[in-house]
């Protein structure tokens, strides 16, 4: 796990909090190339040298604070079946990370981050997010596609193309993947009997 990834308590935690509110106050106010180390710690009230011991350098700071900003705040709304649920739930992503500040975050988070941690924390999002609409679905007795499923077939292709190949690219091939990816039954139908509804059909837990 990398240095950033670490989620402390106490005094840490609040020196955390203060030296993130002061990169995004001063992103906001000077722009994000104009930040530096000294200017953050003198905004968070802590001294250059603190900042450099606990992040390394700018880079990884922006990287802690991208992960963070990327952090789901709410839950997948409830909107009755599983088609609906995960299309707004895609057409969102989409939306989100598509963005200007969305890919100034993941390109922040992924420059900061030479062990991979922080990809596989902003993948873990996702999953999370995708294992609630699925877990609401088999509650109401939908048969639904496992979470790796769905984020291999849905959010994948999805962030391939909003890096690399974002001509074109709109909610109506969101939707496309998502009916794909539950098939002809659109995830209304019942269960099936082969195993716990929330296993999905791909067996995954």
């Amino acid at each position: 796990m990398s240095r950033q990834m670490v989620r402390p308590g106490g005094r840490s935690a609040r020196v955390q909090a203060s030296v993130h509110a002061a990169v995004r106050e001063l992103a906001s106010e000077v722009g994000r190339d104009a930040l530096t180390v000294p200017m953050i710690a003198q905004r968070a009230g802590v001294t250059p040298s603190t900042v450099y011991r606990r992040w390394g350098d700018l880079q990884e700071l922006l990287s802690d604070v991208a992960v963070e900003r990327l952090r789901p705040e709410t839950a997948p709304g409830d909107h009755g079946t599983l088609s609906s649920d995960l299309t707004v739930w895609a057409e969102q992503f989409l939306d989100e990370m598509s963005s200007p500040a969305g890919l100034a975050y993941v390109r922040d988070a992924l420059l900061g981050d030479p062990d991979g941690g922080n990809a596989g924390q902003c993948s873990a999002y996702a999953a999370e997010q995708i294992g609630v609409v699925l877990g609401r679905a088999a509650e109401r007795g939908e048969e639904t596609p496992g979470v790796e499923t769905v984020v291999d077939h849905v959010v994948a292709p999805l962030m391939y193309r909003i890096l690399f190949r974002p001509d074109g690219l709109d909610t109506a091939y969101a939707r496309r993947l998502v009916a794909a990816v539950l098939g002809p039954a659109g995830g209304s139908g019942p269960a099936g009997g082969s195993g716990p509804a929330h296993a999905g059909r791909d067996g995954a837990a």
